[in-house]
């Protein structure tokens, strides 16, 4: 799982396995370590929400997707959820949740559990 943070913007990546054991468990986690502390992020399904939501707790951010996502997600064509969500400040936190794909481009990282590119088809 890749997170990726610009201003108010969280996207998260997952690769196939992490999407499947997200549809299987409702929960998937990472960290980042440093001396001393972890940076965690997660995924957890939670059920009564209709759309993304996010918090960022005990150093950890969460982001939140629907339950009745949880079992359809990982055997469909969509790519991913998208929701901007308004804070309690009145700021706008954008959220997005996808598939992670291989890139067109060579790259020194692991890509064999990455979705397949739909783009590398064209070429």
């Amino acid at each position: 799982m890749k997170i990726r943070i610009q201003g108010n913007s969280i996207r998260y990546r997952l690769t196939r396995s992490e999407v499947q054991k997200l549809g299987q468990s409702g929960y998937i986690e990472q960290r980042t370590e440093f001396n001393g502390k972890s940076f965690i992020y997660v995924v957890r399904t939670k059920p009564d929400i209709t759309t993304l939501l996010a918090e960022f707790k005990h150093d950890t951010i969460t982001l939140f997707l629907p339950a009745s996502e949880q079992n359809l997600w990982p055997q469909s064509e969509r790519i991913g959820y998208e929701h901007k969500m308004v804070l309690n400040n009145g700021n706008t936190l954008s959220l997005l949740l996808e598939k992670d794909f291989v890139c067109l481009d060579e790259r020194i990282e692991d890509q064999s559990d990455n979705y397949p590119n739909p783009a590398a088809a064209k070429k």
